[in-house]
């Protein structure tokens, strides 16, 4: 959780030879391994528990495992085990909507992300729907789509305001501009939750950087964003996969204050760990980010390229998602 990786790996591959036939040990030492970029580990060792072992969380881990490995095949595999299975089903639709939303698909990405939702009230999941929710709010929040991240934010408190339910739908809120709602939910998540480790040192920094950036503070952004520097390739819950908010949050600052360089770092952070971020968007997002700090920062080569590669992610993207149009303005600028 605090993105420890080969120490995790460790541990777990020695709680194997205590508990050899127990899904957790083999699902820590395959998420860890994917954490590594170690993919024929993670995949030998997903393989040695599927052999004994069925459980959604390993066949998760294997359509992720497929993800990275540009399996499409397999990853209909996992796609078609985990659907009409009750507490799996749900899990596998916000997964999809994930990879849809990574390529820029969105229409596709918000009907996984309202399967996700229907599944997990189906089964009584509640909190776990309304995870799924405001999974789609910050996607929303992040292509530029404000009044549908609030939209969805708000049903999502609605449906099951939970603490991981408020986490989620402060930051989409804050990226929205709804700050006085984002201060209510931020006092009353610190007040509640004083000694959350993960809460204070990864969410909260990050949840109150957006909201200084939109008061006109950057510089406390960036330094109160410090905090979250030990604990930012985590595996932060409640999001599936690791996103590196703190990570995109610092560059985006970075980049709103003119400092290219700086940017370009943080940017290329989340490029580099493609096991940790796994399918969520701020993936391919991260590729965006480099060309404009490169842009900024008058380096037009490393930015065409950074352009290219978002652009070829979001080859069969929706043409009318705000990130993108103006991602297609700024490149024919450089060209």
């Amino acid at each position: 959780m605090v993105g420890q990786y080969e120490k995790a790996a460790a541990e777990a591959r020695e709680a194997l030879h205590y508990e050899g036939n127990d899904v957790t040990p083999y699902a820590n030492l395959a998420q860890d391994y994917l954490a590594l970029n170690r993919l024929d580990e993670a995949k030998a060792t997903l393989a040695e528990a599927l052999r004994k072992l069925d459980d959604p969380f390993l066949h998760l881990y294997t359509y992720y495992l497929a993800y990275l490995q540009n399996d499409e095949a397999a990853m209909k595999q996992q796609f078609g085990w985990m659907s009409g299975k009750p507490g799996a089903e749900d899990v596998v639709f916000s997964a999809q909507s994930d990879t849809e939303a990574f390529h820029g698909r969105l229409q596709k990405a918000r009907e996984f992300s309202r399967r996700a939702v229907d599944s997990a009230d189906r089964n009584n999941a509640r909190e776990t729907a309304a995870v799924w929710q405001v999974n789609a709010a910050l996607r929303e929040a992040e292509f530029g789509n404000p009044a549908q991240a609030r939209q969805a934010a708000d049903a999502a408190l609605h449906l099951a305001p939970g603490r991981d339910v408020q986490v989620l739908a402060a930051l989409a809120l804050a990226q929205a501009g709804e700050i006085p709602q984002v201060q209510r939910l931020l006092d009353k998540l610190n007040s509640d939750f004083p000694l959350n480790t993960i809460l204070q040192n990864y969410w909260l920094p990050t949840i109150r950087a957006e909201l200084e950036v939109r008061r006109g503070n950057a510089a406390k952004a960036i330094e109160g964003l410090q905090a979250a520097s030990a604990y930012e390739l985590g595996q932060a819950p409640p999001l599936m996969p690791a996103s590196m908010y703190p990570v995109y949050v610092r560059g985006q600052v970075y980049l709103k204050v003119g400092q290219g360089q700086q940017a370009a770092a943080e940017f290329q952070k989340i490029v580099d760990h493609p096991g940790v971020v796994l399918n969520f968007p701020l993936g391919a997002l991260a590729h965006l980010g480099l060309g404009r700090a490169y842009a900024l920062a008058g380096d037009k080569v490393k930015a065409r390229r950074a352009y290219q590669d978002f652009l070829a992610l979001w080859r069969d993207a929706d043409a009318d998602i705000p990130i993108l149009k103006q991602a297609n303005a700024d490149y024919k600028q450089l060209e």
